[in-house]
C-alpha cells in the first residue's frame, strides 16, 4: 500500500471528534538533526495552534527505532511556556506487506477509546502522532516478575473484551499461509542469502503449518481482539502511578486467545532469544489465574487452568512458524541490517524442538472422554 493510499485511509475520526491528517510524508531514514525540520513542518501542517510558531520552539529526541517504526518524542514550547509533548511515529519502509495499517488506524481508536495505548491525535503519509506516555519501557526480565505477569493478565484479559468494528474471523492460519506463500518464492541477488534461502525445505514447512491448523482447530478456542506481539517492548510502566500500558497494535488483529498468550510468553526469550526462559507450568498458572478472574485468582478451578495451558502451548507453536516466516519475507524487503534468515531458522527449529512435547500434551488432553462433544 503506498503512502498516498494509506493517507486517504486515514481521513478517521474517532467518536464526535476529527483527526488531523496530512500528506505529507517524513524519509524514515534520515540523522535526527535532518528529520527535525520535516517533523516541525509537519506539527505545523497538522494542529493549526501551532502554524506560527518559531522553529526554535520544537525539540525531538529518538524513543526508539525498530524493524517497523521509529519513535520520536516531540516537545513543543507553547506562548505560555508550557512544553506539550506528544509521539511521531514513522513506518517503517516495505512494512506494508507484514501490517494491514488500515486495520491498526481502525483499532487504535477503539482501543484508545477503552483505555488502552495513546491516544491518536493526527495522521499523516507514512505514520501517525500520539499522545506522549510518560513511563519506561519493560525488559524482558521484567515479565517474569510475579507482581507484573500479574497485571499483564488483567490488563490482556480487559484488552481482549475490547470490541472492534468489521470482520472477527481470527487471523493467524490466513497471515501464516500467506507469509508462507510470499516466503516460499523469493529470488536473493546476494550469494550468502540464496545459499540458505535455498537449504529451507518448504514442502516440510507446509507439512507443519497443516498438521498444527488441524490440531489447534481441534481446540476451539476463543476468538478475540488479540494484540499479536505482546513484548517487552510494547509494555510500558509508570512506576509511580503503578500504571502498565500496551502500546503498538501495528500486529492487531481477530485472533485466538491462545496466540496471543502463547506468543507473549515466547517473548520471555527477549531479545537474545533465550527460550531456556520460557515461563514453567507453575508461571503459566500463575498468569492463568489472573487472566481468568483477576479478582479471585486463586479460585480458578483446575481444569481451567490445564485448558488454557493446553490452548496456549499450542498456539505458541504457531507464534514460531509465524515470526519465522515473517522473518523471510523481512530477508528480501528491509533495509535494516540484520540477519533475518538466521532468525528464520531459531524460530523454526525452536518450533520443532517443542513441538515433540507439546503436541504430545494436547493430544492426550484432547483424547480424554470427559472433554465430550467439545473438542468434536
Amino acid at each position: 500500500m503506498g503512502a498516498t493510499k494509506i493517507w486517504n485511509a486515514m481521513e478517521v475520526s474517532e467518536g464526535t471528534r476529527k483527526i488531523p491528517s496530512s500528506p505529507l510524508t517524513v524519509d524514515h531514514s534520515l540523522s535526527i538533526a535532518h528529520i527535525k525540520p520535516k517533523i516541525v513542518a509537519l506539527c505545523k501542517d497538522l494542529f493549526n495552534q501551532w502554524s506560527n510558531l518559531d522553529d526554535s520552539r520544537f525539540s525531538i529526541e529518538t524513543v526508539s527505532g525498530g524493524i517497523t517504526n521509529l519513535l520520536l518524542k516531540v516537545s513543543v514550547r507553547e506562548d505560555d511556556a508550557k512544553d506539550e509533548n506528544m509521539t511521531v511515529r514513522l513506518y517503517g519502509p516495505n512494512t506494508e506487506y507484514v501490517i494491514n495499517r488500515e486495520r491498526e488506524l481502525q483499532a487504535i481508536q477503539h482501543l484508545s477509546a477503552a483505555g488502552f495505548g495513546a491516544k491518536l491525535l493526527g495522521v499523516f503519509g507514512n505514520g501517525m502522532v500520539q499522545s506522549f506516555i510518560d513511563a519506561r519501557t519493560l525488559t524482558p526480565s521484567d515479565m517474569k516478575n510475579p507482581k507484573l505477569a500479574a497485571e499483564i493478565a488483567k490488563q490482556l484479559r480487559k484488552f481482549h473484551q475490547v470490541e472492534i468494528p468489521g470482520s472477527k474471523e481470527p487471523q493467524v492460519w490466513n497471515d501464516v499461509l500467506k507469509f508462507f506463500k510470499n516466503a516460499s518464492t523469493l529470488q536473493f541477488d546476494d550469494g550468502e542469502k540464496k545459499i540458505k534461502y535455498e537449504t529451507i525445505s518448504f514442502q516440510e514447512v507446509h507439512d507443519e503449518i497443516i498438521e498444527l491448523k488441524e490440531l489447534t482447530d481441534r481446540l476451539n478456542a476463543p476468538v478475540v481482539f488479540a494484540h499479536n506481539d505482546l513484548l517487552s517492548g510494547n509494555l510500558m510502566l509508570n512506576e509511580d502511578k503503578e500504571k502498565l500500558y500496551f502500546i503498538d497494535f501495528e500486529y492487531g488483529s481477530y485472533n485466538y486467545r491462545g496466540f496471543d498468550i502463547g506468543n507473549h510468553f515466547n517473548e520471555y526469550a527477549g531479545y537474545d532469544c533465550d527460550y531456556s526462559l520460557y515461563p514453567s507450568k507453575d508461571e503459566q498458572f500463575h498468569f492463568f489465574r489472573h487472566y481468568l478472574d483477576s479478582d479471585q485468582p486463586n479460585e480458578v478451578p483446575g481444569k481451567d487452568l490445564e485448558a488454557l495451558y493446553v490452548e496456549t502451548n499450542s498456539y505458541m507453536l504457531a507464534s514460531h512458524l509465524y515470526w519465522a516466516l515473517w522473518a523471510l519475507i523481512q530477508a528480501k524487503m528491509s533495509p535494516i541490517d540484520f540477519d533475518y534468515i538466521s532468525y528464520f531458522f531459531m524460530r523454526y527449529n525452536e518450533y520443532k524442538k517443542q513441538k515433540e512435547n507439546y503436541f504430545c500434551i494436547a493430544k492426550s488432553y484432547l483424547s480424554k472422554p470427559e472433554l465430550g462433544e467439545r473438542f468434536i
